[in-house]
């Protein structure tokens, strides 16, 4: 087996000398793997929200549409990264190979079903055939291979749920475990798309951390997930808003707060132009998570910077340490949360 980098460089065709991610183009070719690679045959693509909303609105909702601009962006680029979103999601598949350098140093073994953690924005990948598209979860099957580097991040699918269950979570790990990090006891919370799949999450975790004496404010975008939240009972106030329209929202959250303000703020969704919101409705001294890929940061830096706010603001990286095992545990220790997302996801 040929000798690959640790971090992909090696499958990098265009522009050279730069990591998978921002790269033009991946070497997508299965037939060989180096010897640090780890090659997966694929069962599903869950494709990240803010890129599977944008994609399915360029086809107008046509599967055959999807599939078609599917197929053309892993026939450009050797992976699946959206070209207007730049964002791409994660996969669930079985180990078919593992390479010679990797033998004894990964507890993997062939077989074995797992979900990656990395993003598919700088995975290898080969779609042969697109059978089934899910819309609604944004999930879809597919036959097809992919490599994991030796860098890349993984999670074993535990035996006690339902693999598209333990995806889906495992789609936004990062989310409800950086809310864990954030939250302290005493906090108000403000949660923007809190009636999500990442946002339910952050809510439970959030509400853990802040205890009796904080408060968890979620804002939904529909009718139907501010019930489906409320009913939930993570947050002390929740109500529906449109959340590209800031300063309405600023007014309820000053209301809801007695113009306290939030002293930690996570955004969730998956449409552009809600970083005002984010911002305005966080206290000078607090800090703003924005875990939705749709965020464009020269808004939001600027934005803070025009309104003369002092907010922390955070980049939603998609991995911190432990994030895996803190959003599955979430599902095995709160059985309303596990019903609502095997109702949805499963």
């Amino acid at each position: 087996m040929k000798k690959g980098c640790k971090y992909g460089t090696h499958r990098v065709i265009e522009p050279k000398g730069v990591l998978p991610q921002p790269a033009n183009k991946l070497d997508n070719n299965m037939d060989e793997i180096y010897d640090n690679e780890i090659l997966i045959d694929v069962q599903t693509l869950n494709i990240d929200s803010a890129s599977f909303t944008d994609i399915e609105a360029r086809a107008g909702g046509d599967h055959e549409k999807i599939k078609e601009i599917m197929f053309d962006i892993v026939a450009k680029q050797g992976k699946h990264r959206n070209p207007w979103t730049g964002s791409g999601g994660m996969l669930l598949g079985t180990v078919e190979k593992i390479g010679d350098a990797l033998i004894g140093k990964t507890d993997l073994k062939v077989g074995d079903k797992i979900a990656t953690l990395v993003s598919l924005s700088l995975t290898p990948l080969r779609i042969d055939k697109i059978k089934e598209i899910r819309s609604d979860i944004d999930q879809v099957d597919i036959d097809g291979k992919a490599i994991l580097f030796e860098s890349g991040i993984y999670a074993k699918i535990p035996d006690d749920m339902p693999a598209n269950l333990a995806l889906s979570a495992l789609d936004v790990a990062g989310a409800p475990a950086q809310t864990a990090k954030l939250v302290k006891p005493g906090d108000t919370v403000v949660i923007i798309g809190a009636g999500g799949k990442s946002g339910m999450l952050c809510c439970y975790e959030a509400k853990k951390r802040a205890g009796v004496t904080g408060k968890v404010i979620g804002i939904c975008h529909s009718e139907k997930s501010t019930e489906r939240l409320k009913k939930l009972n993570f947050c002390d106030e929740v109500f529906a808003a449109d959340a590209t329209q800031p300063v309405p929202v600023m007014r309820k959250i000053e209301e809801l707060t007695n113009g306290e303000m939030a002293d930690v703020t996570i955004n969730n969704v998956n449409i552009p132009d809600t970083e005002m919101t984010s911002i305005l409705v966080t206290k000078d001294t607090g800090l703003v998570y924005f875990f939705s890929m749709a965020t464009s940061f020269t808004k939001a830096a600027l934005g803070a910077e025009g309104v003369g706010s002092d907010v922390t603001m955070i980049v939603g990286n998609g991995y911190t340490k432990g994030h895996a095992e803190i959003t599955l545990q979430e599902l095995r220790e709160c059985k309303e949360l596990r019903d609502v997302f095997t109702e949805l996801y499963a």
